[in-house]
């Protein structure tokens, strides 16, 4: 019996089951192995992140223990300075009479752009471009060539006609200001020379008044020293005697190191010992009486002075009542033979004033433990002088022009000027301020206040909170450390914010740090201005400037509209350089400095489609300058988390002083990581034309690291 094949119904269907059995078998290991690749790249992207989460831990350990080090190596080197304080203020040039006098040679009369002609239109452009075609066309384009350089060559006469009548009238002004300079001037100088007269005659108030202008002006002392200084002249014993404010306590940093521990990730301060930090103020105490006296008989060209009795004080809060006092901590008396065979610059100050001079120096002066005080100037009489304010000298005697000149001081001293206030009474003033602002305000203490001139509690719901506020009496720019170490008073003591007030300003650098940061900055001008607003009153310095001339027309001014897609926050701003470096700090036109000083670049509200804009007049630009740099950055308080990766589809629009649109330049797009990026470079060529020259370099550091590319200083 033969076995028949399996080819019936049952054959196929079994075969069926077997090619379903076998796709099914695939599927399955398919998916078994495309979960396997899953897993694969699961693993190998978790190894990724926590290689670059290690990789951020270790950078942001290594930035937090830089961060410490700086910190620590900044108070040494504060320690250091406190230290050679006598040794390296011996080293400054004495003061003389002569440096009372102000030179009679002003500011040259500078136009500016008002002392360049308008550019007449040139009849051969248009004639040139009538040219072409025959007959009734050539004559048509003719009369409209004619007819274009009529109208512009009429515009162009007006302009200049105009530019003359501004250029006359601020030559006006300014010779009549530089009359009343020069006269002012002359005035002063004429003081001066009385006053060197009565030095010499030993007349006691002006011995008094020299001597005390002589400490107050001296280049020996730190910015943050106090100056304070009550005098009187002794003209039978030739004996000067005053009193002169020590620093406080706080002057010696409480911290003596600072070390970042990660664990904790936070920082821990190692305070300095108080026996150590009591030798080190005892000792700057010392240095600062024998600095004094250096300062005075170093002064003394006319030989006035046979001694000094000089009492030193702090005003703080007095043990034994709890109110504020004047403490002595230090009283000696010098005469000039033993003071003049000293070497301050090897003595020790402590041994020099307590055991060489048999003076006085608290034991104790971290507790203001007094001690005894020598003659005081309001114990001599006659000639007693007291000296907070800059130093005053007397206008010349017996003349109509002095009575003026005295009457226009006391005009002035309505306004009390803020570069001449003592200390403590422009801190009493900002905390006023605070307070007319709706604000809760006191000044701290003297000593021990940890960096902190004010407190201020702002009241408002949800923006309001304490604020730490520091004042800083300068008349240079405030460097960025400054504001660094605010930042640092800020992130210590817990409060909502940090306000840095000055007489002065703030370059781009601070601006720069205190960008995206709980920080504010008021520069003088702004402190002048709020100061009026709320009622209050203050002025810096008198008017010693020539008047600033008003724009010329400029018909020749460009518009630069810059767009880009994406919805990250970015800062538009621009450098007017010489070669890689910025001409100056008002030569960057940023949020916090909408112009430069001549105007020739402005920052203006833009015009769809534009999302920022600028104003230029490339002809009136600096003549040193050749090139204008473009650049934008992320906004860290909008966008602290943003980069450049969405700056997209970026260009620049150039228009003319119409509106009209000339062209489009292409710029990079921006990068993942940049938070910065130049845009391109308008550069001056040879025959004074500008190119433009498209940008690209970006930066990870933001806006800081592009202006340190730039010459700021941004430590």
């Amino acid at each position: 019996m033969t076995r028949r094949s399996n080819s019936g119904p049952i054959g196929i269907w079994a075969e069926t089951q077997r090619q379903q059995q076998r796709q099914q078998e695939a599927q399955l290991r398919a998916r078994a192995q495309q979960q396997r690749e899953r897993e694969r790249q699961q693993r190998a992207y978790e190894r990724d992140m926590a290689r670059q989460s290690r990789e951020q831990q270790a950078a942001y350990r290594q930035h937090q223990e830089a961060d410490a080090l700086r910190r620590t190596e900044e108070l040494d080197a504060r320690v250091e300075a406190l230290g050679r304080l006598l040794a390296t203020g011996s080293r400054a040039p004495a003061f003389r009479t002569a440096a009372l006098l102000r030179s009679e040679q002003l500011e040259p009369f500078a136009p500016g752009a008002l002392a360049r002609p308008v550019p007449m239109p040139d009849p051969q452009r248009y004639q040139n471009q009538a040219q072409g075609g025959w007959g009734r066309a050539a004559r048509r384009a003719q009369e409209e060539a004619q007819a274009h350089y009529a109208r512009d060559l009429a515009a162009a006469q007006a302009a200049e006609a105009q530019r003359q009548q501004q250029l006359a009238a601020y030559r006006q002004q300014y010779d009549q200001w530089a009359a009343g300079r020069l006269a002012e001037i002359r005035r002063h100088n004429t003081g001066v020379g009385q006053l060197a007269a009565a030095l010499r005659a030993g007349e006691p108030d002006a011995v008094a008044q020299y001597f005390s202008a002589a400490l107050y002006s001296s280049t020996a002392w730190p910015e943050d020293m106090p100056r304070q200084v009550d005098a009187a002249y002794d003209p039978g014993a030739q004996q000067l005697v005053l009193t002169w404010e020590l620093p406080g306590y706080g002057v010696i940093p409480e911290v003596k190191s600072v070390r970042y521990m990660p664990a904790a990730d936070r920082y821990k301060e190692t305070a300095r010992p108080v026996t150590q930090r009591r030798a080190l103020y005892r000792d700057l105490l010392a240095q600062c009486v024998l600095l004094a006296l250096r300062d005075v008989f170093a002064a003394d060209e006319s030989g006035a002075l046979e001694s000094v009795e000089l009492s030193g004080f702090v005003d703080d809060h007095d043990p034994a009542t709890g109110r504020e006092a004047r403490i002595f901590l230090a009283a000696v008396t010098a005469t000039r033979t033993a003071f003049d065979a000293l070497d301050l610059a090897r003595l020790s100050a402590v041994d020099c004033l307590v055991d060489g001079f048999h003076g006085r120096l608290s034991a104790r002066p971290d507790s203001c433990v007094a001690v005894r005080p020598g003659r005081l100037p309001d114990d001599v009489g006659a000639g007693a002088v007291s000296q907070t304010p800059a130093p005053r000298v007397p206008e010349a005697r017996g003349s109509a022009a002095g009575d003026s000149a005295a009457r226009d001081s006391a005009a002035d001293d309505d306004e009390p000027n803020l570069y001449a206030m003592d200390p403590l009474d422009f801190e009493l003033l900002v905390a006023d301020l605070f307070r007319a602002m709706g604000m809760e305000a006191v000044t701290t203490q003297r000593s021990g206040d940890g960096g902190v001139d004010v407190d201020a509690v702002d009241p408002t719901p949800i923006r309001g909170g304490t604020i730490v506020v520091q004042v800083k009496r300068y008349r240079h720019t405030v460097q960025p450390t400054a504001v660094r170490d605010l930042y640092g008073t800020v992130q210590h003591t817990g409060a909502n914010k940090g306000v840095l007030v000055t007489t002065s300003r703030f370059g781009p650098g601070s601006q720069a740090f205190a960008r995206g940061k709980p920080l504010e900055l008021v520069s003088g001008e702004q402190l002048v201005e709020l100061l009026h607003q709320h009622g209050l009153r203050g002025r810096l310095g008198p008017t010693e400037r020539p008047p600033v001339p008003a724009a010329p027309p400029t018909p020749d001014h460009n518009v630069l509209g810059v767009s880009w897609s994406g919805t990250v926050v970015l800062d538009v701003c621009a450098l007017v350089c010489r070669g890689g470096n910025v001409l100056s700090d008002d030569h960057f036109v940023f949020y916090n400095n909408p112009r430069t000083p001549d105007g020739t670049v402005t920052a203006i509200p833009p015009t769809a489609p534009d999302r920022a804009a600028l104003r230029v007049a490339f002809d009136a630009l600096p003549d040193r300058a050749d090139r204008l740099v473009l650049a934008t950055a992320i906004d860290p308080t909008v966008n602290p988390d943003a980069d450049l990766s969405g700056f997209t589809r970026a260009g620049i629009r150039l228009l003319d002083g119409s509106a009209a649109e000339l062209g489009r330049l292409e710029v990079s797009d921006g990068r993942p990581g940049e938070t910065a990026l130049v845009l391109g470079s308008f550069r001056r060529r040879a025959g004074g034309d500008w190119d433009f020259v498209m940008g690209g370099k970006g930066y990870p550091g933001g806006l800081e690291a592009l202006l340190r590319d730039y010459g700021v200083d941004v430590a």
